[in-house]
């Protein structure tokens, strides 16, 4: 793993590799008092000859700065960032699965590891980038996922954090997620504060919601997390001549859809197979021949270096 920390004055000493293993917190720590923290989510791919690659990291290193913005911490530039992923990866090169099993997951972490008992920011912060290789991301594997339409918890409200990857936003789903695995399901949709009737995302994914030839998702406006695939997805699909929306997507939009899905680094593109809504259930097109697995395609084929990188999304690490 890679440690690096930092005062408050914002200079971050150079890091450095260590083996994995715990680390020690004031219990008046910054993180653990007031959740002062964010995170990222990337991973290293293994092409067929071996060698390594990242997608975009120098993407996520822009989003972890803009949280840490958010929640009032400093952050490392993106060159220190993208320089300890790299670290990270390299590292621990030989649990990347081999290509097409599986991939190592990196995730950065930056938080408030000095103590303060008053409410302030933390006077020590401490960036830390560990990994695991992991498979699909859902119990499914490649199976469509059944999602159901939340409408008693919501994930986050105008004004608040849910654009920025908070450790925050993630623990309140854990209530509504776990008790719609209970009930057969995949994972929930959230939808809008305010008037509970626009999708906003599901516990850990962006979505996606398609018509004929026109692709939704719903716009970035302060809750919803600027997703790096989804993102990616968009500039695809983009390509391959779809007209891409970013809107308010009412629900009724989505009851109403030929083909709905999910992206993230985890989760990748993953079609959806059915909705369930105030007791409905809509069922939705997947298969080889489905938008969602065409898109997918051009993705992996891109992190996985099968095919050329036009774009400049892959680095190359080796």
């Amino acid at each position: 793993m890679y440690v690096m920390k930092c005062s408050k004055d914002g200079a971050f000493t150079e890091g450095e590799l260590s083996p994995y293993g715990n680390i020690q917190l004031s219990p008046s720590a910054g993180v653990l008092n007031y959740g002062q923290a964010v995170y990222e989510g990337t991973k290293a791919y293994r092409k067929e000859n071996g060698k390594l690659l990242l997608f975009r990291p120098d993407h996520n290193a822009i989003r972890m700065k803009l949280g840490a913005e958010r929640m009032l911490m400093p952050s490392p530039s993106v060159d220190q960032f993208v320089n300890a992923v790299k670290q990270t990866a390299l590292a621990n090169k030989r649990w990347v699965p081999p290509s097409g099993k599986g991939t190592l997951y990196i995730r950065p972490l930056l938080m408030g590891s000095g103590p303060i008992l008053g409410l302030g920011p933390a006077p020590e912060y401490t960036f830390i980038i560990y990994a695991s290789p992991v498979g699909n991301y859902f119990k499914e594997g490649m199976a469509a996922l059944n999602l159901y339409v939340e409408e008693e918890y919501v994930r986050t409200a105008p004004g608040g954090a849910g654009g920025v990857k908070s450790i925050t936003n993630y623990a309140p789903v854990l209530k509504a997620l776990s008790r719609a695995k209970s009930l057969g399901f995949s994972d929930v949709l959230y939808l809008d504060s305010v008037k509970k009737k626009y999708l906003e995302e599901a516990s850990s994914c962006n979505v996606f919601v398609v018509k004929g030839r026109t692709i939704s998702t719903p716009a970035t406006n302060g809750t919803i997390l600027e997703g790096i695939t989804r993102k990616s997805i968009m500039e695809i699909a983009s390509d391959q001549g779809y007209q891409v929306v970013e809107k308010a997507v009412h629900v009724d939009e989505v009851m109403d859809a030929d083909e709905v899905f999910c992206t993230g680094t985890a989760v990748v593109v993953a079609p959806v197979g059915s909705i369930t809504y105030q007791d409905k259930r809509v069922e939705y097109k997947t298969g080889d021949e489905s938008v969602c697995q065409k898109l997918r395609s051009i993705l992996v084929s891109i992190q996985t270096g099968l095919t050329e990188d036009n774009k400049g999304w892959v680095t190359n690490i080796n």
